[in-house]
């Protein structure tokens, strides 16, 4: 049984040696790694340049930045041929505009796909790149193809530096509940999904809840979002230990939840430093997010759940053998990510992990923390096991599943 006490003297020991461990990653990064500078040279930045100086039949083109509603009347407004002409002049601003249809935003993506696996095959070939730049050029042509195969419903796309993706599995204009996938550190294009340990990859999470949420109810149309469309920390260095990245992520997974077809309920499940996105995100988040499920979370800057100034339901699960559990759990300045989400005091509803190994584990089929989200996936909290092997978890809640 998942186990989440522990004694006062060792939680102060690990707060010692956090604040131990951040002034020796200060006195040695500096505190410029914090304030790391923007990306120069955006692919997307200059696709979003060209489009707000573009035109279409004479008319200039609406602000990219506008709410998603009013560019999805735009692109409501035009012609099927009008709107192939924009994804031919911008792939990539189409590709990655919230609002425009999601069936157009793959199509753009996968004509930006094509062009960006393209510049790398020229980077492969190019005799001046280092033998590791060619290696990195071949690596990224081998993710842009696997991208590219026949099915595969890319909605976000940004080839710059580590990258950014988020790709639709199931009908998302027909489903009925959406769940969306929010990684943590390390994630980047290349990492997006593997052949080993696939279960570990943003891909491999979405996969493996799919299909457990089309087993819990096949009745049920149901889509699931891998959301790796943010820059995620590089690694356990000072920026994981931070909310800057999650600050920046949660503007974006904000805008790409607005943009949403449909009125379907949505949930979150935010892993490892993917929850402190998702708590940053909480108090903007649009009303049809229902739930957020947060797994092996450092903490979601907030010391209990009112605190994150949302109206949905909050979940935390955490497996006994997860690392992140000797992970201090508290906050200085913009240090830490606060209180721990699987301790009582924080008020989140406590689920079961049983199954899972380690800080990777809790997508792997069989588990009972990838039941569960399949559970909340499609509204069904009957079904659920709570942590404590009773039913504090579903108190107050309805059943069954949507129908």
């Amino acid at each position: 049984m998942t186990s989440f006490d522990s004694s006062p003297q060792l939680g102060a020991w690990r707060a010692v040696l956090a604040l131990v461990v951040v002034l020796v990653m200060l006195a040695t990064t500096g505190w410029t790694t914090l304030h790391g500078r923007g990306e120069r040279g955006s692919a997307l930045r200059a696709a979003l340049s060209a489009w707000e100086r573009g035109h279409l039949d004479g008319r200039p083109l609406p602000d990219p930045q506008v709410p998603p509603a009013r560019l999805s009347q735009f692109f409501a407004s035009l012609t099927a041929q009008q709107q192939r002409l924009l994804v031919h002049r911008h792939p990539l601003a189409v590709g990655n505009m919230n609002g425009a249809p999601v069936s157009l935003r793959y199509l753009a993506n996968r004509t930006a796909l094509g062009i960006a696996r393209e510049q790398e095959s020229q980077r492969a070939r190019d005799s001046r790149l280092s033998a590791a730049g060619q290696r990195d050029a071949e690596r990224r042509m081998q993710r842009y193809d696997a991208l590219s195969r026949p099915g595969r419903q890319v909605l976000a796309f940004d080839p710059t530096g580590p990258g950014r993706v988020a790709e639709v599995l199931g009908d998302l204009e027909r489903a009925q509940r959406v769940s969306v996938v929010v990684p943590g550190v390390d994630t980047t294009l290349i990492t997006f999904q593997r052949d080993d340990r696939a279960y570990s990859t943003p891909l491999g999470m979405a996969r493996a809840l799919h299909d457990a949420e089309r087993e819990a109810s096949p009745r049920t149309r149901t889509s699931v979002i891998a959301w790796a469309d943010y820059r995620a920390p590089d690694g356990l260095g000072v920026e994981a230990a931070t909310a800057i990245r999650a600050e920046s992520g949660a503007v974006r997974l904000n805008a790409m939840l607005r943009g949403l077809p449909g009125r379907g309920g949505i949930a979150l499940y935010c892993h490892s430093y993917g929850s402190v996105l998702c708590g940053v995100a909480a108090p903007g988040l649009p009303s049809r997010v229902s739930d957020i499920a947060v797994a092996g979370s450092p903490g979601m800057r907030a010391d209990r759940v009112s605190q994150l100034r949302t109206h949905a339901r909050v979940w935390a699960t955490r497996d006994g053998d997860d690392w992140i559990e000797d992970v201090p759990h508290l906050e200085l300045g913009s240090l830490g990510h606060g209180a721990d989400p699987v301790s009582p005091a924080f008020g989140a509803r406590l689920l079961s992990a049983r199954g899972a190994d380690g800080h990777t584990g809790y997508f792997e089929p069989g588990t009972e923390s990838l039941t569960n989200f399949a559970e909340i996936g499609v509204g069904a909290y009957q079904g659920l096991r709570c942590a404590d092997r009773d039913d504090s978890c579903r108190s107050g809640l309805s059943t069954g599943a949507a129908a």
